[in-house]
């Protein structure tokens, strides 16, 4: 692998979030239309139980989770849908086809096996307080915070999925990947130039710093080269620099990072690497420190 691995630009007038931004967890539209019951919604459902990509995962699609597909599609977002991409014990992620072009659909299972992991995550987090223990709440909660967090890592000049729409429980992004095959992980490939990529990596954990973002999970399985880029994925259960945990969460991410690139032969240290996240960003007048 020869890519150079080139950084995204950052628009220094662009605003990175609302560290305080709330997360309404309330019933959508997808609730509505899976408690009327319309004969539409009734067809629809029916045409997606018996496509064979969908049969085997039969748990994943309650009728709340149909409505959801099925307002994003009468919403023009979908146009057809193709099969899994990956599959996971909170998600499973198909590719479909939108108006413009390929795209990714993320469904979160409404009964997660990790459901406790999930509230460790929320819990602490300023946009979740007061949701309580109810399951749905929680997931729905879980997937509108990832796409909170792919537009606010977006904002600050991370490569991520570009973050496109969302409806209760079903997050829809960009297809990061070629016809018939999706991006390979950093696990996956061969890294020639593990110095550039270790330094792009470093960088866009940097600008999650910044943008008052911790990564939390963020490892060579959920870091992939598409089109000559490196992109983060899996920023579900990104946190707020403000969360209790979030310390302990970038340490294990500088850890996991550092790792994998000292075993590609690139000296990484996990303390400097630490240090380079969180050094205060400069002050752009040069007078830090200066008496008025």
């Amino acid at each position: 692998m020869t890519e150079e691995y080139g950084l995204l630009e950052v628009d220094a007038d662009e605003p990175v979030g609302d560290e305080w931004e709330n997360i309404d967890v309330a019933d959508t539209e997808a609730d509505r239309i899976a408690r009327k019951q319309d004969r539409e919604f009734l067809e629809f459902r029916k045409r997606i139980k018996d496509t064979e990509q969908f049969k085997v995962e039969a748990s994943v699609f309650d009728d709340a989770t149909l409505g959801a597909l099925y307002k994003l599609v009468q919403d023009g977002y979908i146009d057809a849908f193709g099969g899994p991409i990956s599959t996971g014990k909170e998600a499973n992620v198909y590719t479909a086809l939108g108006p413009d072009s390929e795209i990714a659909v993320k469904v979160y299972r409404i009964n997660a096996s990790d459901f406790r992991q999930m509230r460790d995550y929320l819990d602490g987090d300023p946009r979740f307080e007061g949701i309580g223990s109810d399951k749905k709440k929680v997931v729905v909660a879980w997937t509108k915070k990832e796409f909170a967090n792919l537009k606010r890592a977006q904002r600050a000049g991370v490569r991520v999925p570009e973050p496109i729409a969302i409806e209760r429980n079903v997050l829809v992004m960009e297809y990061l990947g070629g016809e018939n095959r999706r991006a390979k992980r950093l696990s996956e490939v061969d890294v020639e130039n593990p110095k550039t990529a270790f330094e792009v990596v470093r960088e866009y954990m940097r600008r999650l710093y910044r943008a008052g973002l911790v990564h939390g999970d963020l490892s060579e399985y959920n870091i992939v080269v598409h089109d000559g880029e490196l992109c983060l994925l899996d920023l579900g259960q990104a946190i707020t620099v403000n969360h209790p945990n979030s310390r302990e969460f970038l340490e294990r991410d500088c850890h996991n990072v550092a790792a994998f690139f000292a075993r590609q032969g690139f000296n990484a240290d996990e303390t400097a690497l630490l240090d380079a996240v969180t050094e205060p960003e400069p002050d752009p007048t040069g007078d830090a420190g200066r008496e008025a």
